[in-house]
């Protein structure tokens, strides 16, 4: 018999000081029964911290032609494809011919990732930024994961902060490149 996904609510309140974006989010997310809780975290994460019109889940790890996250205009125009975890280069190079920006959420080892990419070819390799999430971070936050989460996301100055369970939780946001 075939596993079903998890149903996760994540009531959001976004502060994103550095971007001028302060809304609430009601998040209905499925976990996959191969997904993570810090790879599910990590894509609550990106949805927050890209939040614009048009920002969507996609089918996920069920549909390996599509990222994680994606924003389409109204005119269904594809104008960013989010990863999460450590896509290939190959990958990247698709996701950088499909649209103007591509983004990474890394919540692994990000050293170990860019040495992977390193010499890869990626087409129009400056249209992809890395966004290095701390395995600490990710890890004590997942560990809070309920099947209905408040969370409180605050950006500012290049720090982001995260209310879960009652606890707080810190970190650097940076945006990389590619390796030359």
């Amino acid at each position: 018999m075939a596993q079903t996904g998890t149903q996760h609510v994540f009531d959001v309140s976004l502060s994103d000081v550095d971007r001028g974006v302060y809304t609430q989010l009601s998040l209905k997310v499925a976990r996959h029964p191969s997904e993570s809780e810090a790879y599910m975290l990590t894509r609550v994460l990106a949805f927050a911290l890209e939040h614009e019109e048009g920002i969507a889940f996609t089918q996920g790890l069920s549909a390996t032609d599509e990222p994680a996250l994606w924003i389409r205009d109204l005119t269904d125009q594809l104008r960013a494809w989010i990863e999460v975890g450590t896509p290939n280069a190959a990958r990247l190079h698709k996701a950088s011919k499909a649209c103007d920006r591509v983004v990474v959420y890394c919540h692994k080892d990000m050293r170990v990732y860019l040495n992977s990419l390193a010499g890869q070819k990626v087409h129009a390799p400056e249209r992809v930024s890395i966004v290095p999430l701390e395995r600490r971070f990710i890890e004590a936050l997942a560990a809070k994961i309920d099947r209905r989460n408040a969370m409180s996301v605050s950006v500012n100055e290049g720090e982001l902060y995260v209310d879960l369970g009652g606890e707080s939780f810190t970190t650097t946001l940076a945006r990389v490149g590619l390796p030359g």
